[in-house]
């Protein structure tokens, strides 16, 4: 079985156009994200799925590996379904869904994702979650909730609090963390499905999964990581980094 690591790199960004070019500690934004997708245990091989013949440039020339996409994907898993097209897959083979905008990706993140559809042939979607310490993150549409059901599937993702804790019980809350995995034949139905009313309610692409009926298995992970959205957070990766 293989396990393959994609990571989706489109240059047009509304609030930080090239993104994926940035230097960071003497290095493109996507080399950090790709070296650190390579240390992975269980990746065999990470591509950079791109739009822009600037970012294949730059890919190939740190020694990665790059493949030619549609400017008109509309979500990164579109991306992701055209760049496994030209890849040996088999239907049970995994994709892995890795942001291009994460250079402070942990390695080991990745491994706790895949481990689950390893483990069991019958899972076709796996992703993360991490607890939630701080008020201002469960109130914050932009950093998106997750609840579980007792064998730790996914119930619901929301941009609003979750769950609604009406008796002031002891709740632990999560949010989830975008990295995502695939079984080869199941991303080819998913990507082709209709987009769902809650998902279109939510702007949330994973629910689109859960209204059809499937279920996502979600791990919590011990580690966290910086998504690079704006101009403020690239001054705070280059900060971390520059750190090292």
């Amino acid at each position: 079985m293989k396990v393959i690591g994609i990571i989706p790199a489109r240059y047009g960004s509304t609030r930080l156009p090239g993104k994926p070019l940035k230097m960071i500690a003497g290095k493109p934004m996507i080399e950090h994200v790709y070296r650190r997708a390579e240390q992975t245990t269980h990746l065999s091989a990470v591509f950079v799925a791109t739009d822009d013949l600037r970012i294949k440039t730059v890919v190939e020339a740190f020694g990665g590996k790059a493949v030619m996409t549609s400017a008109d994907h509309q979500t990164g898993t579109d991306r992701l379904v055209e760049a496994i097209g030209g890849l040996d897959l088999d239907r049970e083979d995994i994709v892995v869904n890795i942001q291009g905008d994460e250079p402070l990706l942990e390695p080991k993140m990745v491994d706790e994702l895949v481990k689950p559809l390893l483990d069991d042939r019958d899972l076709v979607m796996s992703t993360l979650k991490h607890r939630i310490h701080e008020a201002e993150e469960l109130n914050n549409p932009n950093v998106v909730k997750v609840v579980t059901d007792q064998s730790g599937f996914a119930l619901y993702f929301s941009r609003s609090p979750l769950p609604y804790n009406r008796t002031g019980a002891e709740v632990t809350y999560y949010k989830h963390v975008g990295l995502y995995a695939y079984r080869q034949a199941f991303l080819l139905q998913y990507a082709s499905m209709e987009r769902t009313p809650l998902e279109t309610a939510e702007s949330l692409e994973q629910l689109r999964a859960l209204e059809n009926g499937y279920g996502i298995k979600v791990v919590e992970t011990n580690y966290q990581t910086i998504g690079v959205d704006s101009p403020a957070d690239l001054e705070r990766v280059k900060r971390l980094l520059e750190e090292v």
